[in-house]
């Protein structure tokens, strides 16, 4: 044994090999490998989706000078119409306020069926899961326009199109913040005997609850701006005020609503962090 010469470099470096090269550069070339096919394969889904929506950017160049000139039309904002707009305006706050408030009801329950560790059954979770994907599958707009044809014209069909487009949305963040909650608390109180109420009041809501205020408060925000939509269809709110004046060519009625629709998205986001200090 003593006889035996020392192994060289590259007899050290053959024995952790693959078709005599290291392990670790055929590691580094197959991750190179993979890396350049998903950029390939990207770039192929970007070619392919750019030619099926008509992508040309040149013409959006060429039609920027006409973009300018509609926004010219604009200015100034005729902020003596401001004053027709402070009721349009509260509106659509009470809208988002409702529409935010029965979808915090309602998604709750469906949240906590919908997370897979607390749920009672697979038939509880698939249900919820199906009942979330199709409030939040299907946009507002087309939530507001089945409202206005089963309850009329006005603000409630906007209040129950965004209650039910807010309910998936908040029920899949509820449901997803309950999943990633620590096991830890759930568990010691599933030995104890506590039933599934115990166990979510006592261990899951208070790991979730700074979670669920911000998702609330993020939903009021998203609600604001959408229920300055909602107008379009008749669901009332600004959005009404807002579509008419795009119609009549009141340029400078357009620009005073996008104005008071600007400020209350502003003045919401402050409000929103004022309350998230002081309650996270």
């Amino acid at each position: 044994m003593a006889d035996r010469l020392p192994l060289r470099k590259s007899e050290i470096a053959g024995q952790g090999s693959v078709a005599g090269l290291p392990v670790e550069e055929v590691s580094k070339a197959g991750a190179w490998a993979r890396s350049l096919a998903i950029a390939l394969f990207a770039l192929v889904v970007l070619g392919w989706s750019a030619e099926g929506v008509d992508l040309r950017p040149g013409e959006f160049l060429a039609g920027i000078p006409s973009i300018l000139r509609y926004i010219s039309h604009m200015f100034p904002p005729n902020f003596a119409y401001g004053r027709d707009l402070a009721r349009p305006a509260i509106e659509t706050i009470q809208i988002a306020i409702w529409g935010t408030l029965l979808a915090v009801l309602t998604s709750l329950p469906l949240g906590i069926l919908a997370a897979i560790n607390v749920t009672p059954h697979a038939a509880f979770y698939h249900t919820a899961r199906l009942v979330l994907n199709t409030c939040r599958g299907v946009s507002e707009l087309v939530f507001a326009l089945i409202f206005v044809a089963a309850v009329g014209l006005g603000p409630f069909p906007g209040v129950l199109a965004l209650a039910v487009h807010n309910t998936g949305m908040l029920g899949k963040f509820y449901a997803e913040a309950i999943e990633a909650v620590d096991p830890g608390p759930i568990e010691a109180l599933q030995a104890a005997g506590a039933n599934l109420l115990q166990t979510i009041a006592l261990a899951i809501v208070p790991q979730v609850l700074p979670n669920f205020v911000a998702f609330n408060l993020y939903r009021f925000e998203v609600s604001i701006r959408s229920a300055t939509v909602l107008g379009l269809v008749g669901a009332g709110g600004i959005g009404f005020h807002l579509i008419s004046s795009i119609r009549l060519f009141q340029y400078q009625d357009t620009s005073m609503i996008l104005v008071v629709v600007l400020l209350l998205v502003w003045v919401t986001d402050i409000a929103s962090s004022w309350l998230r200090q002081r309650i996270i």
